[in-house]
């Protein structure tokens, strides 16, 4: 058995990570297994790049609901 190739290693660890690929990518609120998910880190009066926390991905839907909650659009 021949050694395993940097991209070869890379792609395991990725998948053992991630899942196989085309599977997609999870919200991390809903849950929900979609083909892309936002992140919003900078916009006026919200910096999210210089406070420590747990970064968070949201599909579409949800990055809409939690857009609309944070500029106070949603009552």
């Amino acid at each position: 058995m021949g050694k395993e190739s940097q991209a070869e290693s890379q792609t395991r660890l990725a998948e053992a990570r991630d899942g196989p690929k085309g599977v997609g990518l999870r919200c991390d609120f809903c849950g929900e297994q979609v083909k892309s998910v936002r992140r919003v880190a900078l916009d006026h009066d919200y910096d999210r790049l210089q406070t420590p926390h747990r970064e968070l991905y949201a599909c579409p839907s949800c990055s809409e609901r939690k857009e609309r909650s944070r500029r106070g659009l949603d009552r």
